[in-house]
């Protein structure tokens, strides 16, 4: 293995992005690519012209709250009158469906994020002379909804190039063929910083056009006047709010409510217009978050008492498990064993799951291919939602294991971030802006990391509430000096110890001194 310097850094990862060809907002595909957005418009012109009863319906995840908040916030902004229904997730279910259409009264019916499996809904609708505008970006399955219109960047015929967006791109690109086709003077660009958090809450492969909408609504959102992204900075004391707190801050947040109670709550938040109001809203939100941080650390460490870690799918299952959080269960699995996962939460005869999957592994059609013993399932390349009958369980372990035991992918991917082994004298300020330069990390650009070697470790103590971390000051041979830390230690290393160690590499802000540092990932060779 060659030794990286930083010029050799940029160009591996330059070499990601070398096929992508919208990399400016200017550049962007035309809404009209779609398949039925004109007539979806012209539609939606109709209604508006006729003053008709219009009802957006979203869903309880980020994406879908997100795209709620970009079409209701549009039709507040142009003076459209509407209502939005986001399902529950515990007494409605998912997406459109009989629930949701019992306590609607409208003409036309807008989904976001969903509908594209909402074929006994849509037949409702036909029935009770209600037009359905459905846009989604879900896998379409084989039977499609009769609905008036189907936007979907995946549906057969559709001419829009670029599949892998999440549905408040659809949104977003729905409001853009309204506001021509109504011939409105409307900034787009203002819901970009909510895109942004979108793409990268739904695993969007962070290429091409999801990379150039989330530059520049991490641009946006750091010096966003939105009353939400304000309390949220007040809160958490942040100055900025920075890429990895779209991932590691604000995306769980919004989450929680949904997976807890009621998404609605984080729709309110987003569309909150007062300081004030947002941070009495944000309030609610904290406390729903950490009861679902208590909740996955509990199915976590149960779900692991009971995994197989030989298995190639790592599956497990529990009766009554909140289902809120099996999704983010099923991530950390993920994560722990470089596996796709499947976790269960039964309730009386029935199964309800989440699935995440690993790298190039697309869970999708792992599922798809168990289709015979399933009562629902869909999602897309990263993450999928399956229901079947409870006994059934064991076969779906025996057959999806089967299936991932013979499918077709590079193995060495898997966890395949790391870019080569690193010079340490590479480590200093300039590698930070070369890194800077090739944010935001997420799908298909992770975050790089670098195996360093022979590093001596000269300062060793434990850090933290409970000192399960460890803050290392190591030495290499040239006799540079790097601070590291390492959360969650689980080896035993000491003082004058000399590690190999995979790294990732940070800054590390003290009282508005940035020095930089790097985040130990594993522990590859200990010589005592």
């Amino acid at each position: 293995m060659n030794k990286l310097d930083k010029n050799a850094v940029r160009q591996i990862l330059e070499k990601r992005f070398e096929n992508d060809c919208h990399t400016k907002l200017s550049l962007i595909p035309s809404p009209f690519l779609f398949k039925d957005m004109e007539k979806a418009a012209n539609r939606v012109k109709e209604a508006i012209k006729n003053r008709e009863k219009i009802v957006v319906v979203g869903d309880y995840d980020v994406d879908g709250v997100i795209s709620s908040v970009i079409l209701s916030e549009f039709f507040d902004d142009i003076g459209v009158s509407h209502s939005v229904e986001i399902p529950n997730r515990f007494s409605d279910g998912y997406g459109l469906n009989i629930n949701i259409l019992d306590r609607v009264n409208a003409n036309l019916i807008i989904t976001v994020d969903n509908g594209i499996s909402s074929v006994e809904a849509a037949e409702i609708c036909k029935k009770n002379g209600v037009d359905l505008i459905v846009t989604d970006h879900h896998t379409p399955p084989e039977t499609l909804p009769d609905a008036y219109a189907i936007i979907n960047p995946k549906q057969i015929g559709c001419g829009f190039p670029n599949q892998e967006i999440c549905g408040a791109q659809v949104a977003w690109y729905f409001i853009a063929a309204i506001k021509e086709t109504c011939s409105l003077n409307y900034d787009l660009g203002k819901f970009l910083d909510l895109l942004a958090i979108a793409i990268v809450a739904d695993m969007m492969e962070l290429l091409d056009i999801n990379r150039t909408m989330v530059k520049s609504g991490i641009k946006q959102l750091k010096s966003s006047k939105r009353p939400a992204f304000v309390a949220i900075k007040e809160a958490f004391n942040k100055e900025h709010l920075e890429s990895d707190d779209v991932a590691y801050l604000i995306s769980p947040l919004l989450n929680s409510t949904g997976r807890m109670e009621d998404a609605m709550f984080s729709f309110q938040f987003l569309k909150s217009k007062s300081k004030i109001e947002a941070k009495a809203r944000l309030e609610e939100i904290v406390v729903l978050n950490n009861q679902r941080k208590l909740e996955e650390k509990n199915l976590f460490d149960l779900s692991l008492s009971i995994v197989n870690e030989n298995d190639s799918v790592i599956v497990v299952w529990g009766e009554d498990w909140h289902e809120g959080v099996v999704g983010v269960v099923a991530s950390k699995l993920v994560k722990k064993f470089k596996k796709p996962s499947v976790v269960f939460s039964i309730n009386k005869d029935r199964a309800k799951g989440s699935a995440r999957s690993i790298s190039d592994v697309d869970i999708l059609s792992l599922v798809s291919e168990q289709k015979e013993l399933l009562l629902g399932y869909g999602g897309h390349f990263g993450a999928a939602g399956v229901l079947l009958e409870k006994d059934k369980l064991e076969q779906f372990k025996k057959q999806i294991i089967e299936s991932m035991n013979n499918y077709a992918y590079d193995s060495k991917k898997i966890g395949g971030d790391i870019l080569g082994e690193l010079y340490p004298e590479a480590i200093d300020f300039e590698l930070l802006e070369i890194l800077d330069e090739f944010e935001p990390y997420g799908q298909k650009n992770p975050k790089p990391t670098f195996i360093l070697k022979n590093m001596q470790i000269k300062v060793e103590k434990n850090i933290g509430r409970e000192l399960k971390h460890k803050k290392l000051i190591l030495q290499a041979q040239s006799s540079k000096i790097i601070e590291a830390l390492y959360f969650n230690c689980d080896v035993d290393i000491k003082k004058d110890e000399v590690i190999d160690v995979v790294v990732s590499v940070s800054k590390n802000n003290f009282r508005g001194l940035i020095t930089p540092q790097v985040v130990i990932k594993e522990v590859l060779q200990s010589i005592k």
